[in-house]
């Protein structure tokens, strides 16, 4: 699979240009921070970035900085079978004894790297206990200890343990960033395509290099080399036509366009994303901000706020709906009603 074939193996190679940049600067302080906490939704690099900081530490022929992936400490942590390095899901193993089994490690000393490192992934899983046992261990650590959580849900974490922690936050994956991917793995795989496709790609990826890299094998696997067969291969052929629809006021042919829409296969949620994210274009450059790529369109500002609010209903909904089209459909008919009363 694309997204574990390429996953990054140095700091160069972490997709997250700020990321790397904070990453970076990090390690060319003096002294390394006892606890760091990754912060950011799925598939946005965070395994995978304390995976590689955990061989920049422990690497035995360090390159600039970088990991050698060559020596022992490298390559037993890119396989996972380091006794120095240990991985721990917190979503399945989250009571207090797992956490004291996991605490009572840090007494040993590495074996043959510099330091331990403790991988906590899903932490914001942990219980009460088995965080009240963790606190301790935060605040005095064993000097060749170092803990790396990482969490979707930083919320759920208790402030005691974030306080304890260098924090990262890691964010939606851009789409510059994503596009430096997807091309990563193009070359890689020899693989030809034009410049809107991965940018209908990055777009449609949700902010997640893991979905972005997904996208693009089963585009291959379908052996999809035009925009119009991705378009419809992703359910959203013929998306451009709604705002311009929707604007001209026309409310059959809106209601006729997303039945079309759903007739086909279209996907609803990556639809009202994609419109969302047009009118938010639409509202910052009416506001007076330089911005790329807006679409044409007669909506007010106040209409566009309007609709941005109905949209933003819809998608909600989304999750409840019976019937995936309905929540979109009321989200147009309501515009419609107040934008002529």
């Amino acid at each position: 699979m694309f997204y574990l074939k390429y996953r990054p193996r140095n700091i160069e190679e972490i997709d997250n240009v700020r990321v790397k940049n904070i990453i970076k600067k990090i390690l060319a302080v003096s002294e390394l921070p006892h606890a760091i906490l990754l912060v950011g939704p799925k598939g946005t690099g965070k395994t995978s970035t304390a995976r590689i900081f955990a061989k920049a530490i422990n690497c035995q022929h360090p390159v600039g900085g970088e990991p050698c992936n060559q020596c022992i400490n490298c390559l037993s942590i890119n396989t996972s079978s380091s006794t120095d390095v240990l991985e721990m899901d917190a979503a399945s193993n989250r009571g207090i004894e797992e956490v004291k089994n996991l605490i009572k490690e840090t007494a040993f000393l590495p074996m043959t790297a510099k330091y331990r490192v403790f991988i906590i992934d899903e932490a914001h899983m942990i219980t009460t206990d088995g965080f009240n046992a963790l606190l301790k261990t935060l605040e005095e650590p064993p000097g060749s200890a170092i803990f790396i959580l990482a969490t979707t849900n930083p919320e759920k974490l208790p402030k005691t343990i974030i306080s304890r922690c260098v924090k990262i936050n890691f964010g939606l994956a851009q789409k510059a960033d994503i596009l430096r991917m997807l091309k990563r793995i193009a070359a890689g795989e020899k693989i030809s395509l034009p410049d809107e496709m991965y940018t209908l790609i990055s777009t449609n990826a949700e902010g997640s290099f893991r979905d972005a890299a997904k996208i693009l094998e089963e585009l291959m696997m379908q052996k999809i080399k035009t925009i119009a067969e991705a378009e419809a291969f992703l359910g959203i052929s013929g998306k451009n036509g709604l705002l311009e629809i929707v604007a001209q006021g026309d409310i059959k042919k809106s209601l006729e366009w997303i039945n079309e829409f759903s007739q086909n296969g279209g996907n609803f949620k990556n639809l009202i994303g994609d419109l969302l994210d047009e009118l938010r274009l639409v509202l910052l450059a009416k506001k007076g901000l330089a911005v790329e790529d807006v679409p044409q369109t007669v909506l007010t500002t106040n209409q566009t706020v309007m609709l941005i609010k109905l949209l933003m209903e819809a998608y909600q909904n989304l999750r409840s709906t019976p019937i995936e089209s309905l929540p979109l459909e009321i989200a147009i008919a309501e515009f419609y009603n107040k934008k002529s009363s």
